[in-house]
């Protein structure tokens, strides 16, 4: 693992994915984008410290940092980290930079408050603000080598915890203390904790290790599968429900290394799995290896979610895949870098076509109502060859005495 003490992100790998936001500023019409969204600015920054990122579509970047300046000149390699006192320094900034009056400014629209979005139209009231997610977003689809290290390190992080797990889980042990004495363990390994989500009102610790009926209970979440928790105020995740012999033991859990994120579910059970859940876990296998099998450059994102789809019908399925009806979702994979939902979506309806360098996890679930769910999941590079897995526990149930 990396050290936390000294990591900075490498100058060359911010200016290669500046010009490919740059890129899609210029497609989009944008002169320039501001970037506030702490994630966002990580990844063209290095730091997330409080301030606003200048990203012209041609030319330097500038960062201008209200809090806390010194920090995030020692975290970003940019050569233009300066400081600001407050929103009234844009205009000027802007000027400096040759930005007119009436330029289109970019906003990250899918995520800023109106409140804030209100702000800025009083501030710079002859500009045209427009949407520059897509521009920052499609970019963080495709991975730089240096984020795919990162990522294959929160592979084999993850991969700790399932060891783990397989090692100290025994019947009668409640999800609540399992769950608690992995993430120790994790977080010893280096796990930054925080799992992030780019969607309004999408929060997660962690992940989930929920088991038996506790493991179909379904919750607000846009996930296939959530749990009962610990309360009504967080309705997702491990609860006190104590773990039974044979029934099984699902963990949707994550590796985190410097903000990047592998996702991951395995199946586990203390003796042997019962059967109907043994068969239904090999379905989501088969499914996992058809999609995984046509993880290609140019492959149609909503494709890939009817071809998994079909399959679950095929095997009488379609009411228990990806949730309980008629909650389920419709997804069958999602990107993961930064944040556990990025693009692409490998979801119903959607044109989008995979390309080399995007990061998905794949995770076909499924649920039956009232006794328990099981699942599969692994992270994959799309290269343009095979697909690479960058998560490397065994896929097989694990069952413990």
């Amino acid at each position: 693992m990396r050290a936390t003490d000294g990591f900075r992100v490498p100058l060359s790998d911010i200016e290669d994915r500046t010009r490919r936001v740059q890129a899609g500023l210029r497609r989009d019409g944008i002169d320039l984008a501001l970037v506030v969204q702490n994630v966002d600015l990580y990844y063209l920054t290095g730091s997330i410290q409080q301030g606003h990122l200048l990203v012209p579509a041609e030319g330097e970047s500038v960062y201008l940092v209200r809090k806390n300046l010194e920090r995030a000149r020692r975290e970003s390699p940019l050569p233009s980290v300066r400081p600001m006192t407050g929103l009234g320094d844009l205009p000027s900034a802007l000027r400096a930079l040759g930005v007119g009056a009436s330029a289109t400014i970019g906003l990250e629209l899918d995520v800023m408050p109106v409140n804030l979005y209100r702000r800025y139209v009083k501030l710079l009231p002859d500009c045209v603000l427009a949407d520059c997610s897509p521009a920052i977003r499609e970019a963080r689809a495709v991975k730089t080598a240096f984020e795919l290290e990162l990522i294959r390190e929160a592979g084999w992080q993850a991969d700790l915890i399932y060891q783990e797990a397989a090692r100290v889980l025994h019947e009668g042990m409640t999800e609540i203390e399992l769950a608690a004495h992995l993430e120790a363990v994790v977080r010893r390994a280096g796990h930054h904790g925080f799992v992030r989500f780019r969607a309004f009102n999408q929060e997660l610790y962690h992940g989930h290790l929920i088991s038996g009926p506790n493991a179909a209970v379904g919750s607000h979440l846009d996930t296939p599968l959530a749990g009962m928790g610990l309360t009504p105020a967080v309705a997702q995740g491990a609860g006190r429900r104590a773990i039974r012999r044979g029934e099984p033991l699902v963990m949707d859990l994550s590796g985190g290394v410097h903000g990047y994120l592998s996702d991951q579910t395995r199946v586990f059970s203390v003796g042997p799995l019962a059967g109907e859940f043994r068969d239904a876990y090999q379905v989501c296998r088969d499914i996992q290896a058809l999609v995984v099998g046509s993880l290609i450059p140019g492959a149609g994102c909503g494709d890939l979610y009817a071809m998994a789809l079909k399959e679950a019908t095929r095997h009488g399925l379609a009411a228990n895949f990806m949730g309980e009806a008629p909650y389920q979702v419709s997804f069958i994979g999602h990107g993961v870098g930064l944040e556990i939902d990025e693009l692409p979506y490998l979801a119903r309806g959607n044109p989008a076509l995979l390309e080399v360098g995007n990061v998905v996890a794949i995770e076909p679930k499924l649920v039956f109502p009232g006794r328990g769910a099981v699942g599969v999941e692994n992270t994959w590079l799309v290269t343009e060859s095979e697909p690479e897995a960058l998560t490397f526990t065994s896929d097989e149930i694990i069952e413990v005495a």
